[in-house]
C-alpha cells in the first residue's frame, strides 16, 4: 500500500465574555492578541480541550455555553472548533503562552486581533445568525 497517513491538527478555542460583555484575549509570543485555545490531545474531547487550554493560558476556569462552529484550514490541515464560554472560577494570570491577558470591550478587542482570520472567527462566534458555521479556507 502506498497511502500516507494523514496528519491533521485538531484544535479547540473559546470566546469568553464576562458580565460586562468584554472579550477575553491573550497576547501570545507569535501571533499577538488572540482568543485562548490549542491542540486537542489524544483521547481528549473537543470541549475538554477548549476548557483545558483556556485554563492553561489564562488561569480561568470556564464552562462551555455553546458550540459555535468550525474554521478549517485545508492548506495546513488544521480544524479549529470554536465555543462560547463563561468564567466560573480561577484567577486571571499570565503564562509563557500568554504574555498578557485581559478582558476588553468587544470593539477594542476586535481591533487588537490582527492574525490571519482570527478576528473573523470571533465575529462569527458573537453572531448567532452565522451559527453553526463551517468556514473552509
Amino acid at each position: 500500500m502506498n497511502s500516507k497517513t494523514p496528519k491533521h491538527i485538531l484544535s479547540s478555542a473559546t470566546i469568553v465574555l464576562n458580565k460586562k460583555q468584554e472579550l477575553l484575549l491573550i497576547k501570545g509570543p507569535k501571533r499577538g492578541w488572540e482568543f485562548p485555545g490549542g491542540q486537542v490531545e489524544e483521547g481528549e474531547s473537543l470541549v475538554d480541550a477548549a476548557v483545558r487550554e483556556t485554563k492553561e493560558e489564562t488561569g480561568l476556569d470556564v464552562e462551555i455555553s455553546k458550540f459555535c462552529g468550525i474554521f478549517q484550514n485545508t492548506t495546513d490541515s488544521i480544524c479549529n472548533t470554536l465555543y462560547l464560554a463563561n468564567v466560573i472560577g480561577g484567577k486571571l494570570t499570565t503564562t509563557p503562552e500568554a504574555l498578557e491577558v485581559g478582558f476588553f470591550p468587544i470593539e477594542d478587542a476586535l481591533n487588537m486581533v490582527t492574525y490571519r482570520n482570527f478576528k473573523e472567527r470571533i465575529e462569527y462566534c458573537l453572531d448567532p445568525t452565522k451559527q453553526p458555521f463551517l468556514v473552509v479556507f
